[in-house]
């Protein structure tokens, strides 16, 4: 009877985290999921082989850090993810390069290392409440344009966006966290 219990319980143990990952969105993943202590992969601990395959279309070269940590699950197979949700570098924001300033005036909150990168807009972290863990909210959508009037002030009213809270959860770049407010 307890064999049986013990052998229920690691059953269940492995099966749950396959259908919490085909659940979707990054809900069903925890910290493993992209982070691997033992088995780590690439820099930042990746439990996901970082993407070498897929080509960044402006600078001829692979994608590399953080965002080669995306693109190792959302690119499609041919050109190295896992196909889950796959972006298009070619029609979609652009990421991976550094910012137009004749296009956009990006704060630096939202650059790595200079570049506009997945994490700049997106926080992947389950605790982000965002709508497609945008690092804003944007009302499920409804406020898109204030939240791209953070950059692009000349395509939407940027006294709107200057309201806005920035949500940030991680600290990949190791820079140390804002110490926390004394209390009284």
């Amino acid at each position: 009877m307890v064999l049986l219990r013990v052998l229920g319980v690691v059953i269940l143990a492995l099966v749950v985290p396959a259908f919490a990952f085909a659940a979707g969105a990054h809900d069903g993943l925890n910290c493993v999921g992209c982070h691997g202590i033992h088995s780590a992969k690439g820099e930042i601990i990746f439990a996901v082989e970082p993407n070498k395959k897929a080509i960044n279309p402006r600078t001829k070269q692979p994608f590399t850090g953080v965002t080669a940590l995306c693109l190792g699950c959302h690119e499609t197979i041919e050109r190295g993810g896992m196909g889950i949700a796959a972006v298009s570098a070619t029609h979609s924001h652009p990421f991976g390069v550094a910012p137009n300033a004749k296009v956009a005036n990006v704060p630096a909150v939202f650059l790595r290392d200079g570049k506009l990168e997945c994490v700049g807009c997106h926080d992947p972290h389950p605790s982000n409440p965002n709508f497609k863990y945008l690092r804003v909210d944007t009302a499920k959508g409804g406020k898109m344009g204030d939240f791209c009037a953070m950059c692009h002030s000349s395509k939407a009213d940027p006294s709107a966006s200057k309201s806005m809270k920035i949500f940030n959860s991680m600290n990949e770049n190791g820079a140390s966290a804002p110490a926390a407010p004394a209390k009284k």
